[in-house]
This record gives structure tokens, C-alpha cells and sequence, in this order.
């Protein structure tokens, strides 16, 4: 843990679900589980880590095992649909509704609510790029406004 300088390093790690088994679907990466511990070892040890949950698909994430993750920080970013997305993942897309420069988005209020259900963090932050739930996470939501992933210098 000493090729890093604590005072320079902000470190972010990619989970896209919980199930290391549905992650092997779709994924040519360490296993979900992997990265959790990788996640708390650099959190006990001092880091300025955060878990990026990316894209968020909530079929994909148990919260029993998202909300228990030793971990400071959550960096949230909404899956983004386009007609490759459906290919790719089975999943309900109805809540789907809201469209912006060639994808379909979630409504804010259904947002509001799936990161309500995020409690296990002293921080969450929502990286947005849907102009109406853009302004909102900016200004009523994340805790650096100037900086969805709460970079601290």
C-alpha cells in the first residue's frame, strides 16, 4: 500500500452488480466480491476510495450487500439506454421513459428514489449527464456541486 501517496491519490472501482456469477455474463473483469474487499483494504488502509457504482442497474445490486460495503464514498451513475443496451442486458426497460440526446433515462423521482435506498455511506454523489436530473444532483444532491466525484484537494 505504499506505491500510492494518500495526500494525491483519489481512487474510484467500477461495480456493476452484486452476483459475481451474473457479472461473468457480461464482464471480462475481477468478480464483483474481489473488488468489494479491494474496495474496504484500501479504505482501512487510509485511501480516498470510493465504490462507482456504474452503471447502476437495480436488478443488478443487492442492497443488503451494497449497503453493508466497508467503504466511505459511493459514486452513483444511472444506466444510460440505447438500442445496444437492450441487446445487451435483459431487464424491464419501461421505467425507461425519459429521452435526452439518444438515450433513455429514468425519471428523477424514480432516481430520488433508488438512491434513497443507498444508506451504507457517509457520502453518495450521482454523475448525471439528463439536463433536469443534472441540475438537480448539482445543486441539491451531491456534497462537492463543482465536482460529482467529490475530488477534495
Amino acid at each position: 500500500m505504499n506505491i500510492l501517496n494518500k495526500d494525491l491519490a483519489h481512487i474510484q472501482i467500477t461495480v456493476t452488480t452484486t452476483d459475481d456469477d451474473l457479472s461473468m455474463s457480461y464482464e471480462k473483469a475481477v468478480v464483483p466480491s474481489r473488488r468489494i474487499k479491494a474496495i474496504e483494504k484500501l479504505q482501512e488502509n487510509g485511501f480516498d476510495i470510493a465504490l462507482r457504482l456504474s452503471p447502476y442497474i437495480p436488478e443488478f445490486v443487492d442492497l443488503s450487500i451494497l449497503n453493508n460495503v466497508k467503504c466511505d464514498k459511493i459514486q452513483v451513475e444511472f444506466l444510460r439506454v440505447n438500442s445496444w443496451i437492450k441487446k445487451w442486458f435483459d431487464i424491464d426497460y419501461t421505467p425507461y421513459v425519459v429521452s435526452q440526446s439518444g438515450y433513455l433515462h429514468r425519471t428523477l423521482n424514480d432516481k430520488k428514489n433508488l438512491i434513497s435506498k443507498i444508506t451504507g455511506f457517509k457520502e453518495v454523489s450521482v454523475c448525471e449527464d439528463e439536463t433536469v436530473a443534472y441540475d438537480y444532483w448539482k445543486n441539491h444532491f451531491n456534497p462537492n456541486p463543482d465536482d460529482c466525484c467529490n475530488l477534495r484537494f
